[in-house]
């Protein structure tokens, strides 16, 4: 029993240590801020979107849905999102990297939409989540998404 107490008490810091030393994360404040401000520009533009946020895993935080946006742009928004979570990356490099000789393989990657308006969220260096806009240009998807960033 007093071995166990003693290693209980050696490693108990550790243990401390490890549930305070936290990555960064996405909160629901900051995808609300985000999604304020892309909701925002994409008005102030005349333009109607879809505005997705997802956390660090691929999650949904947050979705918005314009009025007169189509439905079509909700999936569209989601894939652009999961692309610039999970490659850590702008779907803007796909889209580019699509118009290169061979780049065509850039389709048979999973979960990879070759389109602008996805944008990794980053934090202290680590992606945290990810902003997905859909409902126009593909070129004024990622004036919106760049608009949310901006505040974060």
């Amino acid at each position: 029993m007093k071995k166990l107490i003693i290693l209980i008490l050696l490693f108990f810091p550790l243990f401390i240590h490890a549930q305070t030393n936290l990555q960064p994360y996405l909160t629901l404040e900051d995808a609300t801020r985000i999604s304020n401000a892309a909701e925002a520009k994409s008005k102030a533009e005349g333009w109607n979107m879809v505005i997705v946020i997802l956390d660090a895993g691929g999650h949904m935080i947050s979705l918005r849905k314009m009025d007169g946006v189509q439905i079509g742009s909700i999936d569209v928004a989601l894939g652009k999102a999961k692309t610039a979570v999970y490659f850590k990356r702008p779907t803007k490099v796909f889209e580019d990297m699509m118009k290169t000789e061979g780049g065509g393989r850039i389709a048979t990657l999973p979960n990879a939409v070759a389109i602008e308006g996805g944008l990794p969220i980053v934090k202290d260096g680590v992606v945290v989540g990810a902003i997905g806009i859909s409902g126009a240009s593909s070129a004024q998807d990622g004036i919106v998404a760049a608009a949310g960033i901006a505040v974060y």
